[in-house]
């Protein structure tokens, strides 16, 4: 039981950070933007759907490999600065994937994006925590909301547009980010570079932390099949795309419920463990219902709208674990735990295109289930960690984590002064 309770309305803030979740919302409007109109860019564009779901792999694979960078830019020009220069990359290159000709020139617009995709998230949840009031767990929520919005809403607006041509989506982000560039440079207050600079290293010398690593490889393979099924269910639905924006939109909506209010909920009750433990064992069952009956849509499509409320309850339980689970600063933690979660996203759309086009449709969703539960068995190997993350949510996330524990041997004499 973590014993812990919100204590402040999460949703009364400065305006400073509505501006920022303002351009969560956004960013996070981008992962799904693109589901509704991956059947109609492979046929207007001649590419295999194994080629289109490179969209997300270049995207996520370079959100991926740019976390390792967040904080050495962050820490030398300051926290407003790394979220202008995210959100200007993400206006330019969607506007070029929306102007693009062809598969490669989006697939490869989608990287530039990638790259401010990294900057703006990792520096969004640092801020974001540094200026909300109600403290950690209220700004952990916040920033969820915003996630969940933004996957909510993506899909549809994807679906609305895409009904005018599949380059609307790409414009309509390139759109709302540059309103959410001009309100971060208006609201935010200029931040001044941190006295110490982070070494580009340092992200993964923290995944040495035995919890931290558990953790981010237990969200590689969430985010395995998570993406596998946002990458490549669209495909055997057979909808069209504004059928394609509702379902998606059913399930991000979903995401948002969960992630905001039934996810402080069952970790109140059950703990973070068992929380994890359990909403990972039954996405695993939805993932395989859907490999099962992937050609069976009424079946498919349910289960991927009911797939929602594990991912929104994972969001929120996850973040707040990796952000008190080591002794790492938040923004390190962040990146290391942003790298290697985003690898299995990004490569997991690419596999799973492939595997259909070697073998059948059912078995990219058979390796989201298979890869939940080896997720669960390695989460069970940090359950100390996520006690002590249990007792630092408990005191609002502010307790100091523990420091390594001494090397084993005779205790000193004359240890006066020393706890």
């Amino acid at each position: 039981m973590s014993g812990h309770s919100v204590a402040a309305n999460p949703f009364k803030q400065p305006k400073a950070v509505f501006a920022v979740a303002f351009a969560c919302v956004v960013s996070f409007m981008g992962i799904g933007l693109v589901d509704p109109i991956l059947p109609a860019i492979s046929s207007e564009l001649n590419a295999t759907p194994s080629q289109v779901t490179l969209l997300f792999t270049s995207y996520l694979v370079v959100t991926a490999v740019a976390m390792l960078i967040t904080g050495w830019v962050s820490s030398r020009i300051g926290a407003k600065r790394t979220l202008i220069a995210g959100l200007a990359l993400i206006v330019v290159f969607s506007a070029l994937a929306g102007a693009s000709s062809g598969i490669g020139g989006i697939v490869g617009f989608r990287a530039g994006w990638g790259v401010g995709n990294a900057l703006f998230i990792a520096t969004s949840l640092a801020v974001i925590i540094a200026s909300a009031s109600g403290g950690f767990i209220g700004a952990i929520i916040l920033y969820e909301a915003a996630l969940g919005v933004g996957i909510a809403v993506g899909p549809l607006l994807g679906g609305l547009l895409g009904t005018i041509s599949w380059r609307g989506p790409f414009f309509g982000v390139a759109f709302l980010m540059a309103i959410a560039l001009i309100s971060t440079v208006v609201l935010v207050r200029p931040t001044p570079a941190p006295a110490r600079k982070t070494g580009v290293g340092e992200p993964l010398r923290a995944l040495r932390h035995r919890g931290l690593l558990a953790m981010s490889l237990t969200a590689l393979c969430y985010n395995w099949a998570f993406f596998t099924v946002l990458g490549y269910a669209p495909f055997p639905m057979g909808l069209d795309a504004i059928q394609l924006g509702f379902v998606f939109t059913g399930w991000g909506v979903l995401v948002a419920v969960f992630a905001v209010f039934g996810a402080p909920r069952l970790q109140s009750r059950f703990g973070v463990a068992r929380t994890l433990y359990a909403n990972l064992a039954l996405f695993a069952v939805t993932v395989l219902v859907i490999a099962i009956w992937t050609d069976h849509p009424p079946v498919l499509i349910t289960a991927v709208i009911v797939a929602g409320v594990f991912i929104g309850v994972n969001n929120t339980v996850t973040t707040q674990a990796v952000m008190t689970v080591s002794p790492v600063e938040r923004p390190i933690a962040s990146a290391a735990y942003g790298f290697v979660r985003f690898i299995g996203g990004g490569l997991a759309p690419f596999a799973a295109g492939k595997l259909v086009e070697h073998t059948n449709v059912h078995v990219p969703f058979y390796v989201g289930a298979g890869a939940l539960v080896v997720g669960i068995l390695i989460l069970f190997t940090a359950r100390e960690h996520l006690r002590h993350s249990e007792r630092v949510q408990a005191a609002g996330g502010e307790e100091p984590a523990p420091q390594p524990e001494p090397e084993p041997g005779p205790v000193a004499h004359g240890t006066r002064g020393h706890q």
